[in-house]
């Protein structure tokens, strides 16, 4: 595939998209351990505070990551940031309009795969970016689409039955998208974007509760 940029640019945009939003990484960090504490300490607002918090890590690289600066070496970034903003208003649409979502922790492998997928975004990824010779600022950071993606299924992965497939469409195909950079671009840490893929594209079709009773991936 003939990508309309070099990786050294695909790079610089990492750069610059850095020290621009500085501090907002950590801010976005600390909105995602928040995230995830509302599922350890749930109050009757959680779930609405859950998907506040996830509808603004969606908002958040459509506008000031694909329009303000990847657009600028990537026309396609235009179509990314509608399906970043669609992903966000996924999540405004089904709890805080309609409050129909619960996050929970529970002993079942498909808990596992939440916490993993979670613990991996903000600890493994930047990691293993670093490992493969990727230093900050150019680098992607937490709220940047493939990080913020596979912490958006890990959290997914905590929903309590029944939940909307809706929710999945935008990160399942952005695993799918994301994946590419690992082939094309030298990000090796984005391989992991199949594997979320095939967690959420699971959790699309086991998002209904069973009448055979329990399942593997529940």
């Amino acid at each position: 595939m003939q990508l309309p940029f070099t990786a050294d640019e695909f790079f610089e945009v990492f750069r610059q998209y850095n020290e621009s939003v500085w501090p907002a990484q950590i801010v976005l960090i600390a909105l995602a351990i928040a995230a995830v504490s509302l599922v350890a300490f749930p109050r009757r607002w959680s779930g609405i505070g859950i998907s506040a918090i996830l509808s603004l890590l969606w908002i958040w690289p459509g506008l000031f990551y694909h329009l303000a600066f990847f657009a600028s070496i990537n026309p396609v970034a235009y179509a990314f940031s509608a399906v970043s903003v669609a992903g966000a208003c996924a999540f405004i649409w089904h709890d805080i309009a309609k409050r129909r979502l619960e996050f929970r922790f529970s002993r079942s492998m498909r808990s596992l795969a939440g916490i993993a997928l979670i613990a991996f975004s903000l600890v493994a990824y930047p990691v293993w970016a670093t490992y493969a010779g990727h230093r900050y600022p150019g680098m992607p950071t937490f709220g940047l689409p493939c990080p913020t993606t596979i912490f958006t299924l890990g959290m997914l992965a905590l929903l309590v039955k029944p939940y909307p497939r809706m929710l999945l469409l935008a990160p399942v195909l952005w695993c799918f998208i994301g994946a590419q950079a690992a082939f094309l671009l030298g990000v090796p840490q984005d391989l992991s974007l199949i594997l979320a893929g095939i967690v959420g594209i699971a959790l699309a079709v086991r998002s209904r509760p069973s009448a055979l009773g329990p399942e593997v991936l529940r």
